[in-house]
């Protein structure tokens, strides 16, 4: 690691991570006009956000930061690319961080560190045995994306697992440089069976992310601080096809999903780096 980014991962455990979370959430969410247009403008100058592929073109009708952020696209704008029937679309507009071979029951983050399946599931060993030795992918949302997470494959959600934790951010630096990153950030378990056997879709936390929305039960963070279950097949059950919209980040993170052992493969042409699309070819279920 370079001496910038020792740094950058040792302010990291200095800041109160929380404190600071709230504060920009509470702007991003405020629909005062200056403050809002502020963060707008200032946000698109700096990542070079362009508006093209977006429901609204004009910066200055979004209500809030928040709504910029979270922003439509115009529905022709990312098709279903993976449309064949064992076809598993990519959940994300970004980067793939990771992906692989779950090794038992470690899941490889960066050079030198690996982190636990069952403590990123939320310390449920029974959960965690399902996918042992399975498949994962991690995909990075940068702050110029999309940041709607979209179903990678159809499914019908079993429960969802609220996992509380540190706010570190997300990216490069602290993969390298903070020990089990994902598995220590805030994050929301989202656990769905499809005709190929279960499938998590994990939505991970991070420095200033002002909270986690789903299709299904509207913003899940913050919440107590501990883990909270939802058991959607005894309550209110929802099946959403492939391509369908999730959830989504206020400000961005990570997506982690998990597939059982011999269940799925990736493209070959996928490694850390590579940049990826909502909707776009991920991988295949095996018959």
């Amino acid at each position: 690691m370079s001496l910038r980014d020792k740094l950058f991962v040792i302010l990291q455990y200095l800041v109160p991570q929380h404190g600071l979370s709230r504060l920009v959430g509470f702007l991003a969410r405020s629909e005062v006009p200056w403050i809002k247009t502020t963060f707008i403008n200032v946000f698109m100058k700096k990542f070079g956000i362009d508006l093209s592929e977006a429901e609204i073109q004009d910066a200055d009708q979004f209500p809030s930061f928040n709504a910029f952020f979270t922003r439509a696209l115009k529905p022709d704008a990312r098709p279903l690319e993976a449309d064949a029937a064992n076809a598993i679309a990519c959940p994300a507009d970004g980067a793939v961080s990771q992906l692989g071979a779950i090794r038992a029951n470690q899941v490889f983050q960066a050079k030198g560190h690996d982190y636990s399946l069952y403590d990123l599931v939320g310390g449920d060993s029974a959960l965690a045995s399902e996918f042992t030795n399975g498949q994962f992918a991690t995909i990075y949302l940068s702050p110029r994306d999309y940041h709607r997470v979209h179903m990678p494959f159809t499914g019908t959600l079993r429960e969802t697992r609220y996992v509380p934790g540190d706010l570190f951010s997300v990216n490069e630096a602290t993969a390298n440089g903070v020990p089990n990153l994902f598995a220590r950030n805030e994050r929301l378990v989202c656990i769905f069976d499809t005709d190929n056997g279960p499938m998590a879709v994990i939505l991970v936390g991070a420095m200033i992310v002002a909270g986690i929305e789903t299709v299904f039960s509207g913003q899940v963070t913050p919440l107590p601080k501990q883990v909270v279950t939802t058991d959607y097949l005894r309550t209110a059950p929802v099946t959403l096809q492939k391509g369908d919209e999730l959830g989504r980040f206020l400000l961005g993170s990570t997506v982690v999903l998990l597939f059982p052992e011999g269940k799925a493969g990736f493209e070959p042409e996928l490694k850390a780096g590579s940049v990826v699309r909502v909707k776009g070819a991920l991988g295949h279920y095996t018959p």
